[in-house]
């Protein structure tokens, strides 16, 4: 989720890189292989979700603690040479989508965000693409702040790198299943280049954290996520910026 202020000014950003580097109070979590990746539908009867390795997505990163009724979720992992796929199963009471420019205030709409680094090097990645925070929005854009063809740190789409779809259930509780295909891309990346993502293989190490954006009206509520996060003058609001903050995820067959 990237913060209300104005983009990083030279100023700020200095002040963040000299500032201590948090970390992640989190675990390392063994990811599974899957021979049959899932179909990206919303849908969750693939046979490759059918193992019971539930993530929850508790941890408090800003504002208020909801009730379950409110907001609750939970994830499962699993990858192969072409992606790391991602179901999250979401309870949420009231979906919005307020803001129609997807590159105006996606963090005040409710959205899913994937944080992902490569290598697990951690570290800033606001203006550079070291690691990428990916909000993925209601209408299935992608978008985070990396720097353009100029250089520039800005809102953009990368709906290239992140194929997504959701749907709510049915019947009650009415829980959303919101499925992902993520294609990684290393710290070479560049914006408006032909660029290829990572292979992915047996025993590599990504940086990776999940959260999701609540919003019950023009503003966010409630941000919560994977991974507990060591504040810093009491902020933890941190992982759109900084890497170090992600937990980290092992490939294992």
């Amino acid at each position: 989720m990237k913060s209300k202020q104005p983009l990083v000014t030279s100023l700020a950003l200095a002040l963040f890189m000299t500032s201590s580097i948090p970390a992640a109070l989190a675990k390392s979590d063994s990811v599974r292989f899957t021979s049959t990746p899932p179909v990206i539908d919303g849908v969750a009867n693939d046979a490759v979700w059918e193992e019971g390795d539930w993530h929850g997505m508790t941890s408090l990163m800003w504002g208020t603690a909801p009730e379950s009724s409110d907001f609750s979720g939970r994830y499962k992992l699993r990858w192969n040479k072409d992606a790391l796929y991602l179901l999250a199963e979401i309870q949420d009471d009231h979906l919005s989508d307020t803001y129609a420019n997807p590159l105006e205030r996606y963090w005040d709409d409710d959205c899913l965000e994937i944080f992902i680094d490569a290598d697990a090097s951690g570290g800033d990645h606001l203006n550079n693409y070291n690691a990428f925070a990916y909000h993925l929005a209601l209408d299935n854009q992608v978008i985070d702040i990396g720097p353009n063809e100029a250089g520039e740190a800005v809102p953009q789409r990368y709906n290239d790198h992140v194929k997504n779809k959701w749907q709510r259930d049915t019947q009650a509780p009415y829980k959303i299943y919101w499925e992902a295909a993520v294609h990684v891309f290393d710290d070479s990346y560049q914006h408006g280049k032909d660029n290829s993502p990572v292979t992915l293989k047996e025993g590599m190490t990504l940086g990776f954290m999940l959260a999701y954006c609540d919003a019950d009206g023009y503003d966010r509520e409630h941000f919560l996520g994977s991974h507990e996060i060591t504040p810093v003058n009491g902020d933890k609001n941190l992982g759109y910026k900084d890497a170090s903050v992600f937990g980290k995820v092992t490939l294992t067959k």
